[in-house]
């Protein structure tokens, strides 16, 4: 039950969005791989970690950037799903998991895209990104300026698709994977390929499987990418969503492909049985006092909140604390007082309250006439 409580209160200093502190729970599983890391999406608070800020070879995990930047251009109207493509020798060329594109063949940006997400296929990811910026180069240059833009600072890539033979400097960290992983999640349009297990492209000529076998064994699961090199060892950001919840666990560098999917599910099987998101859906409160202006009062109003929390039955309270100070003129979108969400006695964060209308400073002449007005009444 969620309780609304309108307090007036000296206006304090005002906070942005927090998340609950840090956690008391502990994962106790063994960590048989070199880094590991489980977050929860809408937040970007982190459940567990370990080791999570080493620079590793990622393999094929490299793609989810390579993704995310075709679906950044597809929301952006760059590109369409049905843009047709026409592949190159070069993206010929790419060895490992492929779907044998032939030089000239022409395939649309949405099946080169699942070929990409479902069967990991490095051609489909070099004809992307040559159609995207002309060249692999341009391209893994705007990896890299976005990675730098949602701080990733431990990555640097030299390749669309993680091949690692030569490529010595092409490295990333378990944090970063979720980071880019998170920012994937927040594009719809991912989950028509991410959650395929099996599929085609060329009028169902050539079959897909996908490569990441929690899709079809786990319950929620819903994407993302794995890759494995004699370098990286076995990689996934596996995604998964239950109950609202959706948490992205990314494992590097384990011994096998088995311990990585086991490792990577243990870790959502953690986050889903401690965890919860609590909601605080936005609303207009009761309107708040102005002085000097030309109306009393002014309507204000605060967004939705989420915060995600240990499980636990206590009541959450939304507390609104006003600027009981609060002088015309004001502005519609000014901040006007703050909001508390609570958990029991705990604070789980703050926002602004923020007007919704304005209010106009009183002129001089204005002012007069009300004291008149007034003087007139009590006489």
């Amino acid at each position: 039950m969620k309780k609304t409580i309108a307090i007036g209160l000296m206006f304090c200093m005002l906070c942005t969005l927090l998340v609950v502190p840090s956690n008391a729970v502990e994962f106790t599983g063994e960590i048989n791989a070199k880094s590991a890391i489980l977050m929860e999406q809408s937040s970007g608070k982190v459940l567990f970690e370990y080791n999570a800020d080493e620079a590793l070879p990622p393999a094929s995990v490299t793609k989810v950037m390579t993704i995310l930047l075709v679906l950044e251009a597809i929301d952006e109207g760059k590109i369409t799903i049905d843009d047709p493509v026409t592949v190159s020798a070069y993206a010929t060329s790419m060895g490992g998991s492929q779907i044998y594109l032939k030089e000239n063949e022409v395939m649309s940006v949405s099946d080169l895209l699942k070929a990409v997400v479902v069967a990991s296929a490095n051609d489909a990811a070099v004809a992307l990104a040559e159609h995207l910026y002309g060249t692999e180069e341009a391209f893994v240059a705007r990896m890299n300026e976005r990675a730098a833009e949602l701080g990733m600072v431990n990555t640097n890539f030299c390749n669309t698709n993680g091949l690692d033979d030569t490529d010595t400097g092409h490295l990333t960290s378990a944090r970063d994977i979720a980071i880019m992983s998170r920012e994937v999640l927040k594009h719809p349009l991912i989950f028509d390929y991410s959650t395929i297990w099996m599929d085609s492209v060329r009028n169902g000529e050539f079959g897909l499987t996908n490569t990441n076998r929690l899709i079809r064994f786990y319950h929620g699961a819903n994407g993302l990418k794995t890759g494995s090199t004699s370098k990286a060892g076995f990689c996934i950001s596996a995604t998964a969503e239950r109950d609202g919840m959706q948490l992205i666990a990314v494992i590097m560098g384990a011994p096998s492909r088995d311990t990585r999917n086991a490792l990577a599910a243990s870790l959502l099987d953690f986050g889903f049985a401690n965890y919860s998101v609590r909601s605080f859906p936005g609303q207009t409160v009761n309107p708040v006092p102005v002085k000097g202006g030309t109306t009393r009062s002014c309507e204000a109003s605060y967004a939705d909140a989420s915060f995600v929390t240990e499980k636990s039955n206590e009541e959450t309270t939304t507390q609104v604390v006003y600027n009981t100070s609060l002088r015309a003129p004001v502005k519609k979108g000014d901040v006007v007082g703050t909001v508390r969400f609570l958990l029991g006695s705990e604070e789980l964060g703050t926002t602004d309250l923020v007007a919704q209308s304005d209010v106009k400073q009183m002129t001089f002449g204005e002012i007069l006439l009300h004291l008149l007005r007034t003087s007139c009444f009590c006489s």
